[in-house]
């Protein structure tokens, strides 16, 4: 995109652009809405020069908490360091509209060539994904906190789970937090009886409770009629929320941070298919918390910072996501 023409833009005009984008992205039209009027907070409340100073500034993340900060000091009665997250939010969002076409694709991507013919790289636009720190991974834990769909969604896991379901020797308490999971977490699995008995046959609690990394790939591969199915991303899903701290979730969000960084910073080496090899995928995780010096951090709050990094940075166009 032609960032000089897009500054020559008036307000309106712009907005206008940036709307059109953010209905492409597949997002809810509240979503759009609140978009389409809090981006451009600093525009409004200071200039257009700011505005486009802040979204261009090659400390982006730094200099955009500064200058809301300034401002919704100086022109907020609410909860400002709230707001400042949720207004940081949005000029992440319109960066992505930026490093666009500007219209369906918020990434180009292309093949990049490797010695290793077996390994999949594709190299993305600059983007400026933030370089994962500690301040980053308290931005969004605190983040976190603050989503209180996801919050409150977990809180009924947590309950289910661990307080009126904790075994998994009856069918009911197994179709029970399955059916839940599959719901809450949109997995796609469209029979999901045979999923709860396989998991029940499998007698798994005591392999859950001392972190048996087999055991996703155990679960993971369900015979559904004449045909065997992969619920992967499922699998670690249900084994996650039994114990957290053992079992790190997959899926396409923590997928991208992981081969972003791979590919920039070589933190790890692997190769994308190793991502879907739950015992690989778990050492390349803890791999990246060693490589950033991120050891004070555990499994489950790295898996909330890496999944919401992942949603700000690398959006789907498809479909209503959450963590599938």
């Amino acid at each position: 995109m032609d960032i000089d023409k897009m500054k020559a833009l008036s307000y309106e005009e712009l907005r206008a652009l940036y709307k059109i984008f953010l209905h492409s992205q597949n997002i809810s039209k509240l979503t759009v809405n609140t978009a389409y009027v809090d981006t451009f907070y600093l525009w409004r409340k200071g200039s257009k020069e700011l505005f486009w100073n802040t979204v261009s500034a090659m400390d982006f993340e730094d200099s955009a908490k500064n200058e809301l900060l300034k401002a919704l000091i100086e022109n907020s009665t609410g909860n400002i360091k709230s707001l400042v997250n949720s207004y940081l939010s949005h000029l992440r969002r319109f960066r992505l509209f930026l490093s666009s076409d500007g219209t369906v694709q918020p990434f180009t991507s292309m093949q990049e060539k490797v010695t290793n013919p077996s390994r999949t790289r594709k190299k993305r636009l600059d983007i400026g994904v933030p370089i994962p720190s500690i301040d980053q991974v308290e931005f969004y834990l605190e983040k976190w906190d603050g989503l209180e769909n996801y919050h409150l969604q977990e809180d009924a896991l947590h309950k289910l789970f661990f307080k009126l379901c904790p075994k998994n020797i009856d069918i009911v308490d197994v179709l029970l937090k399955a059916s839940t999971l599959n719901d809450f977490y949109s997995t796609n699995i469209f029979s999901i009886y045979p999923v709860a008995k396989h998991i029940r046959d499998l007698d798994i609690d005591d392999r859950l409770k001392v972190g048996d990394v087999t055991l996703v790939g155990d679960i993971q591969y369900v015979t559904i009629g004449d045909t065997l199915k992969n619920f992967y991303s499922f699998a670690t899903k249900y084994c996650s929320h039994h114990n957290p701290l053992e079992y790190p979730i997959y899926d396409s969000y923590v997928d991208e941070v992981l081969r972003y960084f791979r590919n920039n910073d070589e933190f790890s080496d692997f190769q994308d298919v190793d991502l879907k090899d739950y015992i690989k995928f778990k050492k390349i995780l803890n791999d990246f918390r060693s490589f950033y010096s991120l050891d004070k951090y555990d499994l489950k709050q790295i898996d909330q910072y890496v999944w919401q990094l992942g949603k700000d940075y690398f959006p789907k166009n498809y479909g209503k996501k959450r963590r599938g």
